[in-house]
């Protein structure tokens, strides 16, 4: 049986994670693997009250809101990536625990001490996608789309400091894209960056 992967989106709001996540997708489903999508928060009860309490911008803790996601992930692990990975298929969640590194980082927590403990909690990606534009492209994006915007994280002085915290991430499986052109464009360099994974030589020939 092939091993499992596990690829994660991350970046600011309005970054693309959602395009690139289903292009991916797309791509990869068209070999022999299973591929399965998802997000986080999920739609779990723990991922329904984060989005409601950050929609509508209700005060809560650094450390309550974390506590909030470590709680949902717990159950997003055990329930859907750890089983779809046992089975040798390809989980491309959009957003996983960088997110919290950075978004709750932003708001004064230790990004480290997030990052460890949700290694020594969870299982790391096999590559975490970063893609990269600025806070105020996001946020272009994001209203261009018509969507209201979250009162709690999409304001562009939080946003700065959640991309200078992505920046300072280093890890193995941490690859970064530029995410400023057109969503065909990036899906090209996303294959490039994922080719030493996919086994492939990039966006010239696309997954093997």
């Amino acid at each position: 049986m092939k091993q499992g992967w596990l690829i994660a989106f991350e970046g600011i709001d309005g970054a693309g994670k959602t395009t690139q996540v289903k292009l991916l997708a797309a791509a990869l489903g068209e070999g022999d693997r299973t591929v399965v999508t998802t997000r986080e928060p999920t739609d779990g009860p723990h991922g329904a009250k984060i989005r409601s309490l950050s929609s509508r911008g209700v005060p809560t803790t650094p450390e309550e809101e974390l506590e909030c996601f470590v709680e949902d992930r717990r159950e997003h692990v055990r329930d859907l990536i750890a089983p779809a990975l046992a089975r040798g298929e390809v989980v491309i969640t959009d957003r996983y625990y960088l997110s919290n590194v950075a978004y709750q980082g932003a708001r004064g927590l230790s990004p480290q001490a997030i990052l460890e403990h949700n290694e020594a909690l969870f299982p790391a990606p096999s590559a975490a996608v970063l893609l990269e534009t600025s806070p105020d492209q996001g946020l272009g994006r994001v209203r261009a789309r018509g969507e209201a915007i979250n009162r709690t994280y999409e304001k562009e002085d939080f946003l700065d400091r959640v991309a200078a915290i992505y920046a300072a991430i280093e890890r193995p499986y941490l690859v970064r894209v530029a995410a400023h052109g057109p969503p065909e464009e990036v899906h090209r360099a996303v294959l490039d960056a994922l080719a030493p994974l996919l086994g492939t030589r990039g966006a010239s020939r696309g997954p093997g």
